[in-house]
């Protein structure tokens, strides 16, 4: 059996979008979907016997219509729902450990106005055993140029590869996300010019020297790029090298796009699990669901 695809819910139009972005991609896979509230516990050492019991009363009903709308909507979908009592962000964590992809909203309903990420968003991503997808709950406005979708509705997903280090794990998802989605896979790879190019004892940097290196840059993402084309020969494959920050050209690449896939290096030594600067400020700012996969090294 196929494991699971776990999406975290609290009854914000946030984690229900959420919701949905995970059945339509269980049903893709052909994954039961498992769908988990958590009831935080409250301050205190006392809380009211009534309080408490309406507090459970509503993460079940939340559940029960979720359960209810997503079964009638994707009807060959096996939905399970699961309450527990607890932290959100341990019990998605601890969910995470048995699944094959977490999913949770960019926000719930903590928080406040201008809020992109939450706190349980951010934990999930930074923690999680499995890839993480978070699924924003309106796009971003960045101030950049954007990029429309495809203009024949095609689906696009976009991954960032550094043709110096490639990341097996990052490129195997993205291949099998292109694969299953039917998509164009555009792969980006952010390159900065060499340091004595920007020196002030090499102010003339020309045109000629400047597409010199970027055809190096193009001829490595290609070479990069051959065993997963080898393996995935049914997805068609866009490579697009950008003289920009990761973090801004991966940006500036989510809009249009249906999915985006990075990268995040697991730290032994670190057990609440951390996130490096390109995926902190990817995930602020993407203008799709981006999903996060784990790699060690």
């Amino acid at each position: 059996m196929r494991l699971p695809v776990v999406a975290g819910i609290d009854g914000s139009a946030r984690s229900l979008a959420a919701a949905d972005w995970a059945a339509r991609e269980a049903a893709l896979r052909q994954a039961p979907l498992r769908l988990v509230h958590a009831t935080p516990s409250t301050p205190g050492l006392v809380m009211p016997v009534t309080a408490a019991e309406a507090w459970q009363q509503v993460g079940e009903e939340v559940l029960e219509h979720a359960v209810a709308d997503l079964g009638e909507r994707y009807q060959d979908l096996v939905v399970r729902s699961e309450h527990v009592s607890g932290r959100p962000a341990e019990t998605l964590l601890s969910a995470a450990a048995s699944a094959g992809l977490l999913v949770v909203g960019a926000r719930g309903t903590g928080g406040f106005d201008g809020l992109v990420m939450g706190s349980v968003a951010l934990r999930t991503a930074a923690a999680a055993d499995c890839p993480v997808v978070v699924v924003p709950g309106q796009a971003v406005d960045t101030g950049d140029e954007e990029e429309p979708p495809a203009a024949d509705g095609s689906a696009r997903v976009v991954t960032g590869l550094d043709a110096h280090e490639p990341v097996n794990e990052t490129a195997d998802f993205a291949f099998a996300a292109a694969r299953g989605h039917d998509a164009l896979l555009r792969v980006v790879h952010a390159w900065a010019l060499p340091a004595t190019s920007v020196s002030p004892l090499m102010l003339d940097l020309t045109e000629e020297d400047r597409a010199t290196w970027e055809d190096q840059e193009l001829l490595l993402l290609s070479d990069a790029l051959r065993a997963w084309r080898e393996k995935y020969p049914e997805v068609a494959v866009q490579p697009d090298v950008r003289l920009l920050h990761p973090a801004m050209a991966l940006v500036t690449a989510s809009s249009g796009a249906d999915l985006l896939v990075i990268g995040r290096r697991t730290e032994p030594r670190a057990p609440e699990g951390r996130l490096g600067p390109v995926a902190h400020a990817v995930l602020h700012h993407a203008r799709c669901p981006v999903a996060i996969v784990p790699h060690a090294g």
